[in-house]
C-alpha cells in the first residue's frame, strides 16, 4: 500500500512542481515588467498597473482560478478546456503582481542620490539601474521573494480546485477508502519541498552579504 501510495503521490507532485516551475520562470520577469509599469511616468499606465495589482493582490487566489478558468466561456462562450494552463495563467498573473511590489519597495528604498550621481558620472538611467542599483535591489529583495516562493510551494495546492490532479486531489482519493495517513505523508512533501526552498534562499542571501561586505546579522 505504501509503494501505491508514494507512486500515486509522486504522479500528482510533477503537477504541483510543473506549477511551480512555470510560475517562477514566468512571474518573476513579467513582476519587474509591473513594476516599470508601476513606476512610468505616464499617468494612465501607472495609475491602470497599480490599480491592476491592487485587485489582484486584494482577491484571492481561489476566485482567480475560478475567474480564468470559467470567465472566457460564460463571457465570449469560448470555454476554457486546458485546466492546467487555466491554472498556470492565474498562478503567474497573481504571483507576478507580488513580485512587482517586492521589485518596487526595493527600487524606491535605494537613496535617490545613487540615481543622480550616476546621472553625473554621464551614465543613461538604464546603465545607472543596470550597474548601481540592480545588485543593490537584488539583496533587499532576497529575502521577501524566498517568503513568496515559500508560499508558493504550498498554494500550488489550490489548483485542485478547478479539478488539477495535483498531489493533494492524489492523497484526498484515499479517504474515500477510509484511510487518513496518506494526507499526513502529503505533509511531508509539502515540508520536504519547503525546506529545501528555505536551505537555497539562505544560502543565497549569505552569498549575497559575504558579496557586498557586509557582516551577516
Amino acid at each position: 500500500m505504501l509503494i501505491d501510495v508514494t507512486r500515486s503521490l509522486f504522479i500528482g507532485l510533477g503537477q504541483n512542481a510543473l506549477i511551480f516551475v512555470v510560475t517562477m520562470i514566468l512571474a518573476l520577469p513579467l513582476g519587474l515588467c509591473v513594476t516599470f509599469g508601476e513606476m512610468a511616468k505616464f499617468a494612465p499606465l501607472r495609475y491602470g498597473m497599480r490599480t491592476f495589482v491592487w485587485m489582484i493582490r486584494g482577491t484571492p487566489l481561489l476566485l482567480q482560478l475560478f475567474v480564468v478558468l470559467y470567465a472566457p466561456g460564460l463571457l465570449f462562450d469560448l470555454p476554457f478546456r486546458n485546466r492546467i494552463l487555466a491554472a498556470l495563467i492565474a498562478f503567474v498573473i497573481n504571483y507576478a503582481c507580488y513580485f512587482a511590489e517586492i521589485y518596487r519597495g526595493a527600487i524606491e528604498n535605494i537613496p535617490k542620490g545613487q540615481f543622480e550621481a550616476g546621472q553625473v558620472l554621464g551614465l543613461s538611467r538604464r546603465q545607472v539601474f543596470t550597474h548601481i542599483i540592480l545588485l543593490q535591489v537584488i539583496k533587499r529583495i532576497t529575502a521577501p521573494i524566498g517568503n513568496e516562493v515559500i508560499t508558493l510551494v504550498k498554494d500550488t495546492s489550490l489548483a485542485r480546485v478547478i479539478a488539477v490532479p495535483e498531489i493533494l486531489m492524489h492523497a484526498t482519493e484515499y479517504t474515500s477508502r477510509g484511510l487518513i495517513w496518506p494526507l499526513f505523508y502529503c505533509g511531508v512533501f509539502f515540508l520536504a519541498a519547503t525546506a529545501i526552498v528555505t536551505l537555497c534562499f539562505g544560502r543565497l542571501e549569505r552569498r549575497l552579504t559575504r558579496a557586498f561586505g557586509e557582516e551577516p546579522m
